[in-house]
């Protein structure tokens, strides 16, 4: 099998959103088709990933609407445009994770998602566990969060 990388790989480029940005802002963006997922960005780096999931425990756990910041995935999983598809599927599996920003030396470059790969994959190798514990939103110092926080 010839391995192909993600720099000739088709890789989606959705809006990105600062930690800043008003969670009802980055439920907006993931109501829009194909959005899936809004990596974060501090300066050019990726610091964070905020996906459909992330809102829901906000939702759950939560009757403010704090910023990204707040309920983003941090730190996060990323590959290079030289990873291997099979390489960047692996790193999903062993992460647990179903979307993996694509950064270089000049920053941020791209969004893969465990769709992206699918047609480059068998689908035994796209399978995705979730290893960590439930999603939480932590206060600062055990304080409830203010929506504005």
């Amino acid at each position: 099998m010839i391995e192909t990388t993600l720099s000739s790989a088709d890789l989606r480029s959705p809006p990105t959103i600062s930690p800043g940005t008003p969670v009802s802002e980055a439920a907006e963006y993931l109501r829009r088709p194909p959005v899936s997922a809004l990596p974060v960005l501090d300066e050019g780096a990726v610091v964070g990933i905020i996906t459909a999931a992330d809102l829901v425990a906000m939702v759950a756990e939560t009757d403010g609407r704090p910023p990204v910041r707040v309920i983003m995935s941090s730190p996060v999983t990323t590959v290079s445009p030289e990873t291997t598809v099979s390489g960047a599927a692996e790193r999903m599996r062993t992460a647990g994770v179903k979307h993996l920003p694509v950064v270089d030396d000049e920053g941020y470059r791209g969004l893969l998602s465990v769709t992206d790969l699918s047609p480059y994959l068998p689908r035994h190798q796209l399978n995705v566990e979730w290893r960590d514990d439930p999603l939480s939103i932590e206060s600062d110092g055990g304080r409830e969060l203010p929506a504005d926080d």
